[in-house]
């Protein structure tokens, strides 16, 4: 159900990174975020660092935000400044372009630092908003800013904190401006709902598995399906010595077959 977000507190949310997929080791390199509150754009209420990813930056990845080893050679790791972009985001509703890029890699870096993780936050995907407002275009970020008539001149390459202002001004005049809109179809999800970490992920194909074995119709044997059964368990017996690996007693005491 869409929720209204007219006064709350939402901070804009972008990333770079060395590649498309955490899962397969790729990393931040910079991340960046700025407040809007009131429906006004905060400038003193932002958070940006460039990150040491600990892996090489693939030079297709760095024609596209400039980033590139030199750059964050010296910078500090995702895990030593996630508790100061933690308590920055506090309380917010993160506003992201694609949350599901950005929240794989947050969430999984997070993981991999073993801190508290955001789940539980809710989250405004910008492209979905767009996608339904105007189906069939292109709903880059870039697109959008052309279409309500953001300036975007002075950016020549991707960057954290400058795509994070452009959200919010896209974001802004996407949702009536300085009026927020309730005819907008604005809807936040938890974190969680959007991007699962592994464990959650294998925990949630094992219980599909067991419901998708426990819907399955019982088995009908017949009676000779039934004798070639008995016959191969004594056969097991006899060859084993009687040392099946499931003769063995269960909780209550009895022997399984």
């Amino acid at each position: 159900m869409p929720a209204y977000t007219g006064g709350m507190r939402l901070i804009m949310l972008d990333t770079e990174t060395t590649g498309l997929s955490p899962q397969s080791g790729d990393r931040m390199v910079e991340i960046g975020a700025i407040e809007v509150s009131q429906r006004c754009i905060q400038p003193e209420r932002k958070f940006h660092q460039y990150i040491n990813p600990g892996r090489p930056i693939p030079d297709v990845v760095v024609r596209i935000h400039g980033i590139d080893d030199a750059k964050v050679k010296n910078e500090p790791s995702f895990a030593e400044i996630a508790p100061e972009f933690l308590k920055f985001i506090e309380g917010a509703t993160l506003v992201i372009h694609n949350a599901p890029f950005d929240l794989a890699f947050i969430m999984h870096e997070l993981a991999d630092a073993e801190l508290a993780n955001i789940g539980d936050f809710p989250v405004i995907d910008t492209l979905l908003m767009a996608r339904k407002r105007f189906p069939h275009q292109r709903n880059t970020l870039d697109a959008l800013c052309d279409r309500y008539g953001i300036e975007r001149g002075h950016r020549t390459l991707h960057g954290a904190l400058l795509d994070a202002e452009l959200l919010a001004e896209m974001y802004l005049a996407m949702t009536g401006g300085n009026q927020f809109s309730l005819s907008m179809d604005v809807e936040s999800k938890p974190a969680s709902s959007i991007i699962q970490l592994p464990e959650a992920q294998r925990a949630h194909n094992e219980k599909m598995e067991t419901k998708k074995i426990l819907q399955r119709e019982a088995l009908h044997l017949s009676e000779k399906d039934k004798l070639s059964h008995q016959t191969m368990m004594q056969r097991i017996h006899q060859e084993s010595h009687g040392k099946e690996l499931w003769a063995h007693e269960n909780n209550n005491g009895s022997t399984l077959p």
